[in-house]
């Protein structure tokens, strides 16, 4: 007998989407989705079984396959999902099988299965407000597969998620919910546990290769509804029973796999949802505009806007102008009105959170006399300042070196540092405050100075001060937590992205959801910008929304961007300058000719310079996918052309 099989390894240098399946024999009858063992080249690896053939004709010998590795056959729905996934973001599809399965199958030694059996759970004392049961019976009730769950912070979302995964597994069926990330999402983690215990299964980047590969054997050998957490990868969780799906923090730019295969878990999900008919929920406060467009015009959007405890309270916030020097008579970083807050905090034993979205301590090194900046050779971008270990390091590829104590351009002996950033305000606050208990959380932290190893000092008060990036802003629960202050809100506002004021109006609004939860009855959040008016900052301390979608959806469709457009990247990486430029405008020559597009001019990328060397690019806009696609299968002429599809953001 003979089988067409998806392997897990590329055997092309440059694949076309077709070439991604091989022919073998076999003795036995196969299961359609059974996982194998195959000789490719002078190695093995692992395969899928995708469909049988006839014998192929032709005077060459085919291979038999080495063994099977389940008796059990991949669920159906991830087949789909692989085939698909292929033919969506146009990825080879030895690729997007490697994606799904765990590294080390292989290895694999056939053993008898250990055979679970469903646990009686009960789930019936989940709490749930009167808004929150509208909006369960909103969602249940909807025909549409994938629903958008706008609730507001704070507005019990969670107990929603338990609701619908226990109504799940009391018809036998498993529940995938994806997070943004393990670390950050601890808690909500706790929460599964504490009302599935043991069915709870945790997939995560950390794991080890044993521990993914011993994971998704126990799930393809499981006879009982499992709840699997995880961020993207819990989507390729072997579940035969399937039966719901929930995004949480569906906004977040994780879901978004941004390193080869280039895909987004939202979508990958949505197209599960449709393949087996069930529910793929989408969770989040800030909803993606694209999403939100969608769910308005398919009636698949559920709001939430009350909070959940009756307690909670709304945080009396105070707007700071950076340009108005006076307001920052005491402190060039820290306002009057910021500063007299944690003087407060600090007597009524309150916590402050400090929040700024850059890390180090100066961002912009350059020479007074001359102008020389200090710049990373790799990536030709600025260098950062780290005055702990007091280096210079490049926020992109990791470069290091000593910081210069005169101009390498003209030996002028006054360098200077500009702008500022988390380490620096740390030094400031440990300057102003010489009691206080301070922590710093970013991407600099030591293993032991993480936020998970600090939580419980973090959570019962014990720091007094934090400060952070992202990592603070998301998911934390501080009982204690009076203040926020947010330094300069409009920092990402310069970005030259059409998704800078989404993320923008999307961090501020998460930021505040971290004071007035009810605990404490003090709640204030000052805000320092240098764009007040920005609609992305006067909208997201309104928590207004729909006003923030409505202008924003008018930009976007002038604009021809999504959700009215489809987008495509199409970047090329060479060497030297010359040779870039070349290969780019071979491409753009390549697509002028096609119709249904639109093509930005060649243009270095924001980063022009990586390791690898220049990188110049080329955005494709398409009202329609299929010219899209026809114009992008185009270039496969074109070796070492780097692509990415519907992308979350042009830098």
């Amino acid at each position: 007998m003979y089988y067409e099989v998806l392997p897990a390894k590329v055997f092309k240098k440059s694949p076309r989407l077709e070439d991604g399946i091989l022919t073998y024999s076999f003795p036995e009858n196969l299961k359609i989705g059974t996982l194998v063992e195959v000789p490719l080249g002078k190695k093995s690896t692992v395969g899928i079984v995708y469909k049988k053939v006839k014998q192929p004709e032709g005077d060459f010998k085919i291979k038999e396959i080495l063994r099977t590795l389940y008796d059990e056959p991949l669920p159906n729905h991830l087949l789909k999902a692989i085939l698909w996934l292929s033919e969506y973001y146009l990825v080879p599809l030895p690729q997007v099988v490697s994606l799904f399965l765990p590294n080390t199958l292989e290895k694999r030694h056939k053993i008898a299965a250990e055979k679970d059996t469903f646990k009686d759970i009960d789930t019936k004392n989940i709490p749930l407000n009167s808004a929150q049961t509208r909006a369960l019976s909103e969602l249940e009730t909807k025909s549409a597969n994938t629903k958008l769950l706008h609730g507001i912070t704070g507005s019990g979302k969670t107990n929603i998620y338990l609701t619908l995964a226990s109504r799940a597994y009391g018809q036998n069926q498993s529940t995938i919910l994806l997070v943004p990330e393990i670390a950050l999402t601890s808690q909500l983690v706790q929460i599964f546990q504490q009302t599935f215990g043991e069915s709870v299964v945790l997939i995560h980047s950390k794991q080890t290769d044993k521990t993914r590969r011993d994971t998704f054997e126990s799930l393809m050998n499981s006879k009982s509804p499992k709840i699997v957490i995880g961020p993207r990868s819990a989507l390729f969780a072997p579940l035969k029973d399937l039966g719901l799906i929930i995004i949480d923090e569906a906004h977040e730019s994780t879901y978004f796999q941004d390193q080869t295969p280039k895909y987004s878990a939202l979508r990958l999900a949505s197209f599960i949802a449709k393949s087996k008919n069930l529910s793929c929920i989408l969770g989040t406060a800030t909803p993606k505009v694209e999403d939100y467009y969608l769910a308005k015009t398919h009636n698949s959007l559920v709001t939430l806007k009350e909070k959940a405890k009756d307690t909670a309270i709304k945080p009396e916030i105070t707007i700071v102008d950076f340009k108005n020097r006076d307001e920052f008579s005491a402190n060039r970083y820290f306002s009057n009105a910021l500063l007299k807050k944690i003087e407060e905090n600090l007597k009524n034993g309150y916590q402050t959170l400090i929040y700024h979205n850059r890390r180090g301590s100066a961002p912009l090194t350059i020479c007074e006399s001359c102008g020389w900046q200090a710049l990373c050779p790799n990536c030709f971008l600025p260098l950062t300042l780290h005055t702990d270990s007091y280096k210079l390091l490049c926020h992109t590829c990791g470069y290091k070196e000593k910081v210069p104590v005169s101009c390498p351009n003209c030996k002028h002996a006054e360098i200077i540092h500009k702008g500022f950033g988390t380490k620096l305000l740390e030094t400031e606050l440990k300057r102003l405050f010489k009691t206080a208990e301070i922590a710093r959380f970013d991407g600099d932290n030591e293993k032991e100075n993480t936020l998970d190893s600090l939580y419980s000092d973090v959570k019962s008060g014990k720091i007094n001060i934090i400060i952070g990036t992202q990592t603070i802003a998301k998911g934390l629960d501080l009982p204690k937590l009076a203040t926020v202050g947010i330094v300069q809100a409009d920092s990402g506002l310069s970005l030259p992205d059409f998704s800078s004021e989404e993320r923008t109006y999307d961090l501020i609004n998460q930021v505040l959801g971290r004071v007035g939860r009810g605990h404490i009855k003090e709640a204030n959040a000052i805000i320092q910008t240098f764009h007040p008016e920005s609609p992305a900052i006067i909208n997201a301390i309104n928590s207004d929304y729909e006003a923030f979608f409505n202008y924003l959806i008018k930009k976007r469709q002038k604009s021809h961007l999504p959700p009215f457009f489809y987008l495509a990247k199409v970047s090329v990486v060479y060497k030297t300058e010359k040779t870039t430029l070349s290969k780019i405008k071979e491409v753009y020559k390549s697509l002028k000719s096609k119709d249904g597009i639109y093509l930005s001019a060649p243009m270095p990328a924001f980063h022009e310079r990586t390791p690898s060397g220049f990188c110049w690019q080329i955005i494709i806009k398409a009202s329609n996918r299929k010219s899209l696609t026809e114009a992008i299968k185009s270039l496969e002429t074109f070796p070492g052309i780097r692509l990415s599809i519907d992308p979350p953001s042009l830098l």
